[in-house]
């Protein structure tokens, strides 16, 4: 049986981009030193271990191109959470997607430029 354990992220401030991220899914920063911060769910979420943890490392370079691996998120509220990621640091990327009628999804990218999607609510 295989496992995914963790989503590496390179980082050019690491502690910044898991605080970040810690707001945006509403998970803690669970392990932090100078080269390296995790981000997990809290202990009592249930998903604890069952999700894969964010790991954020430094690096020197910055990004430069798309990703090649970006995170989608299914909010309850798509406008309100577009909103609330935006006063975190987020902001809105257009990728090409506003040429499809048919998008249904936001791309935004996070502070450090890693774009990722905040989907439509599920009803």
């Amino acid at each position: 049986m295989l496992r995914l354990q963790t989503v590496t992220v390179d980082a050019h401030d690491p502690s910044a981009l898991a605080r970040f991220w810690a707001g945006a899914l509403g998970w803690q920063v669970t392990d932090e030193g100078p080269i390296e911060v995790g981000v997990e769910p809290s202990e009592d979420s249930g998903v604890r271990g069952m999700v894969p943890d964010l790991l954020f490392i430094k690096v020197p370079e910055g990004k430069a191109l798309k990703n090649r691996l970006h995170l989608d998120l299914r909010p309850d509220d798509q406008a309100s959470e577009v909103q609330r990621l935006q006063e975190l640091g987020a902001t809105l990327v257009d990728i090409g997607q506003a040429a499809d009628p048919h998008c249904t999804w936001v791309v935004m990218a996070d502070p450090e430029g890693n774009e990722f999607c905040v989907l439509r609510a599920l009803t």
